[in-house]
């Protein structure tokens, strides 16, 4: 266990990510993780964000799951530390934003942990197979949606949070370095053929590629009552 610093609370809670137990509880990631409770959970998903159906929806939480994931790299890059909580410690709750409920992130402070060097890589594969290609796999059972869109959701925000760590010498190294771990295509084994985050930069430093059209699929995010086309989208 870790303390958490005023600045790490301050941009968790930038990126809809609190350390206090939700007023609305909603589901947990083991609920998400559930195949018997998968279909009614995104039905929740989807009343909350008011989306047209399932593909949005599924589409919608994937990126607030992915401001978690991305969140979760910047610690690992400035303070060693990332979140280690089990999967029913992991809540997703109902808060308003902007005068509209969405759905955000509830991670105790209790459950962020220092990472030795020695796991850095196993740390980072847990991340995309327990968090990221868990729920994916899941959300798809039960809504046709491209899994290619799923991962650029969570992509668009490490991209920019890689943009940030790597033009500040404190966090460089430590970035330069995770960078080169999620694009190893053997980290990916299982998951996919290749790195998909090597394959979404195409080669770019991450810099390069903001306000880029660096998507190939639509997140779906102007469809959601209440949000605007993302930046990255293919279709402007």
């Amino acid at each position: 266990m870790t303390n958490l610093t005023a600045d790490q609370l301050k941009q968790l809670n930038m990126y809809s990510i609190y350390t206090e137990p939700p007023e609305r509880q909603l589901f947990t990631l083991a609920t998400l993780l559930d195949a018997n409770k998968i279909e009614d959970t995104l039905n929740i998903i989807q009343a909350v964000s008011g989306s047209p159906n399932r593909v949005v929806a599924a589409s919608y939480f994937m990126r607030r799951l992915g401001m978690f994931v991305a969140i979760q790299f910047t610690n690992l890059a400035t303070y060693d530390e990332v979140w280690n909580g089990d999967t029913n410690r992991l809540t997703f709750g109902a808060k308003e934003e902007y005068g509209k409920l969405a759905i955000s992130t509830f991670a105790s402070a209790e459950d962020w942990r220092y990472v030795e060097d020695i796991e850095r890589r196993d740390v980072i594969r847990h991340i995309l197979v327990e968090q990221c290609s868990a729920v994916i796999k899941q959300l798809r059972s039960v809504a046709s949606v491209s899994p290619l869109t799923l991962w650029e959701n969570i992509f668009g925000f490490l991209l920019w949070q890689y943009h940030v760590l790597l033009s500040n010498p404190g966090t460089d190294d430590e970035a330069r370095s995770d960078l080169g771990t999620l694009k190893d295509d053997t980290l990916w084994e299982g998951i996919a053929p290749r790195s998909l985050f090597a394959t979404y930069l195409k080669g770019s430093e991450p810099a390069a590629l903001l306000n880029t059209e660096v998507r190939t699929t639509c997140c779906f995010s102007k469809d959601v009552p209440g949000l605007m086309q993302c930046g990255f989208c293919p279709l402007k």
